[in-house]
């Protein structure tokens, strides 16, 4: 006879859980390791400022102040990287000092960079709160522990806010330039890009072309005498590949940039792109004036591969490009009345062309739900053509 030893139901005691939530938990670390924290940063402040304010009479002094504040940088990232672990901070990064070419440079670069002085004032300040939240953090959780999610929200929040005023990018110009700076890698990765689709293509094609040309003319030039029918032939078969290298080289520099769009403007370009195009495609340009051949440039090959897209994906029967002006904007409307579902992740180069028109500060918007149709509208700063 087996006898039942488990608790009945209702004797059961509920499973062991934290006093409080995982984001308190984080808040209340984050309070005690303030102190800690705070005291190796006021030790730094203070010694590389006295050091180096100290000894600026001599010629060590200023390069001191300087490694100071680049420390001090490194800093400010490990304080941003623990608010944003434990208090969930999103601070962006501040843009690197800019690279200067001398020894003057650097040091006056370094010395006037307001992310480093910002954080020495942040490391300055740190050591009373850091003794403050501390000492309210181990107290409230010995005794005040029922409203300790509540305290320890309210000095997090002043954490909060202290990384967010002191160790962000200094003002909306300094975002600014990080975004440059992203943007000048994208221009660059592109243009490098370019030149190896052109060298491939010169290579593969009109080059390979040339060369068996060249080979064609030398069994020719070998034959005219002994066989002049054969030698002949072969002239002829050779003019027949110089035809096709010439076209070649042709389609090459219209990859490049077309002749018509230097010559006659986006217009003549647009509607000559359209015409390949293997849907019937309505072209309407509303310009008064030509916009600089940089962006008209970049306008008529996003308009290229829009529609190299439409005849490839879309399944389409119709498809329209309307090019306008609006204020110091120059916006590209590309439709089709095809399958949709077109994606920037779907392999039909429509990330390049974002990537390309936010290098200059353009906008890209796709609309293409399933079943059509597909919008896709594209801005791009107004520059005006210089008068020649």
């Amino acid at each position: 006879m087996s006898v039942d030893t488990e608790t009945p139901d209702s004797d059961r005691l509920p499973p062991v859980r934290l006093a409080y939530g995982r984001q308190t938990w984080k808040e209340i670390s984050f309070l005690l390791a303030n102190l800690p924290i705070a005291l190796v940063g006021f030790v730094y402040a203070v010694a590389s400022v006295a050091v180096g304010v100290s000894l600026s009479v001599t010629v060590i002094g200023l390069p001191l102040l300087a490694l100071g504040l680049a420390g001090a940088r490194g800093m400010g990232r490990a304080e941003r990287a623990r608010a944003r672990a434990l208090l969930g901070v999103r601070v962006e990064e501040p843009s690197p000092l800019p690279r200067q070419h001398g020894f003057l440079p650097w040091l006056w670069a370094a010395l006037k960079d307001p992310v480093g002085w910002r954080t020495v004032l942040y490391m300055f300040i740190r050591l009373p709160w850091g003794v403050l939240t501390f000492a309210v953090a181990l107290v409230s959780l010995i005794v005040l522990w029922p409203v300790l999610p509540f305290v320890a929200r309210g000095l997090s929040n002043a954490d909060r806010a202290m990384v967010r005023g002191l160790l962000s990018p200094s003002d909306e110009l300094e975002r600014r330039i990080a975004e440059l700076e992203t943007d000048r890698g994208v221009v660059v990765d592109t243009a490098a890009a370019d030149l190896r689709r052109i060298e491939r293509d010169l290579h593969d094609g009109a080059q390979a072309r040339l060369v068996a040309l060249a080979m064609g003319l030398g069994l020719a030039k070998e034959k005219l005498l002994e066989d002049p029918e054969a030698a002949a032939a072969m002239v002829d078969e050779a003019h027949g590949e110089v035809k096709l290298a010439l076209q070649e080289l042709r389609d090459l520099a219209r990859g490049i940039h077309p002749a018509v769009l230097t010559d006659r403007g986006l217009n003549a370009a647009l509607s000559a792109i359209a015409a390949r195009c293997t849907v019937p495609v309505r072209v309407t340009v509303d310009l008064t004036e030509r916009p600089a051949e940089a962006i008209e440039g970049i306008a008529y090959f996003t308009v290229s591969e829009l529609l190299q897209n439409v005849s490839k994906h879309a399944q389409a029967r119709s498809a329209s490009v309307e090019v306008w002006r609006r204020g110091d904007r120059l916006l590209l409307q590309v439709r089709d009345d095809g399958r949709g579902g077109a994606r920037l992740d779907g392999g039909t180069g429509m990330a390049g062309l974002a990537e390309r028109l936010g290098a200059v500060d353009g906008l890209f918007v796709l609309d293409s739900p399933e079943g059509g149709p597909t919008t896709v509208t594209a801005e791009l700063p107004w520059r005006a053509r210089p008068s020649a």
